[in-house]
C-alpha cells in the first residue's frame, strides 16, 4: 500500500524485485487516490482500509502465505490488516511507517494542527511537500519533481496534504495505537536514520508495542520514500528474506487446510 496522497507507482521498483524473488505481488490503489483532491478528501480512512481488504481477498484468490505491507501510512493500514484478520495475515513488512510527521523538513508547530483542525483557517490549511520531497537521490528527485510539476496525481501524487486528510489519518492511528499488542504475526521494520518526514521514532514505537516478532533494519542513506531510493535494492533484498522465512516457518498442515477450503469454496 502506498502512502497518504501517494500512488502505487511509488512502490514499483520495489514491487517488482520482490517479485522477482518468487513472490506475487498486488500494489493495490487506496480509494480516493490518484484523482483531484477533492476526490481524495470524499474519503475517509475506514475506505482506504476498506481498499486494503479487497486486496487482500484478490491475493487469497491464488497465494496460500499472505504478507502485506506499506509506505508510510500504507504501513499503518498493512498492520491494522494484521491486527484485524489475524489468521489470514502472516507477516507485515512496514517501509518507513508513519504514526506521526516529525522528520527534520516538518515545522516544529505542526503537531498545534491536530489540536486546532476544526478552526477555519486550519481547515484550509495544506502541507506543501518541500525539499527534498522524501528522496536522498538526487536523480530520482529530479524525476519526482518533474512528475509533480506534470500536474498528475496518479504518476507523482498530490503536492501537497490538506488537514482534512491528515485529521483521517489521525483517526487511523488512534485506532491502531491499542491494536498493536494483538499483533502477534512476525513484522519487518525498515526505516530510514534520517527520515524527512518521519523520525526514527516511530520505527522505535512500533517495535516496543508490537506483540509479536519485529525485524529492524536501519537505512543509513536514504530518506522517507524508502522503496525508490538509494537503498531500495536493500529493502528489498531483505524484505524477500522475510517473506522467504515466514514461507519456510509456516506450518504444512496450516497451509493444506488452507487449500482444502480454498478448494471447498470453488
Amino acid at each position: 500500500m502506498h502512502g497518504l496522497g501517494g500512488t502505487p507507482l511509488e512502490l514499483r521498483m520495489a514491487a517488482k524485485g520482490i517479485a522477482s524473488g518468487g513472490f506475487t505481488v498486488h500494489c493495490c490503489q487506496l480509494a480516493g487516490h490518484c484523482g483531484t483532491e477533492e476526490e481524495l478528501l470524499a474519503t475517509t480512512w475506514q475506505e482506504w482500509y476498506a481498499s486494503v481488504e479487497t486486496a487482500l481477498a484478490k491475493l487469497e484468490a491464488v497465494c496460500d502465505t499472505v504478507i502485506v505491507g506499506g509506505l508510510s501510512i500504507g504501513a499503518i493500514l498493512a498492520l491494522r490488516l494484521a491486527a484485524m484478520q489475524p489468521e489470514r495475515v502472516h507477516g507485515v513488512a512496514c517501509f518507513a511507517p508513519t504514526l506521526w510527521y516529525d522528520g527534520w523538513t516538518i515545522p516544529k508547530n505542526q503537531f498545534l494542527l491536530r489540536w486546532l483542525w476544526f478552526l477555519p483557517p486550519a481547515k484550509r490549511y495544506r502541507f506543501q511537500e518541500r525539499e527534498p520531497y522524501g528522496v536522498k537521490d538526487e536523480r530520482m528527485r529530479a524525476f519526482v519533481l518533474k512528475s509533480m510539476s506534470g500536474g498528475d496525481s496518479g504518476v507523482a501524487g498530490h503536492p501537497s496534504t490538506h488537514a482534512l486528510s491528515l485529521y483521517q489519518f489521525w483517526k487511523l492511528v488512534d485506532d491502531i495505537k491499542p491494536k498493536l499488542k494483538a499483533i502477534k504475526r512476525p513484522v519487518f521494520i525498515a526505516h530510514p536514520r534520517e527520515d524527512d518526514l518521519a523520525s526514527l521514532k516511530n520505527a522505535f514505537y512500533l517495535q516496543k508495542h508490537l506483540g509479536g516478532l519485529v525485524e529492524m533494519l536501519v537505512l543509513d542513506d536514504s530518506y522517507h520514500i524508502v522503496t525508490i531510493d538509494r537503498q531500495w535494492k536493500t529493502v528489498v533484498d531483505r524484505a524477500v528474506k522475510f517473506a522467504q522465512g515466514i514461507e519456510q516457518h509456516r506450518p504444512r498442515a496450516e497451509i493444506a487446510e488452507n487449500k482444502t477450503s480454498a478448494i471447498a469454496a470453488e
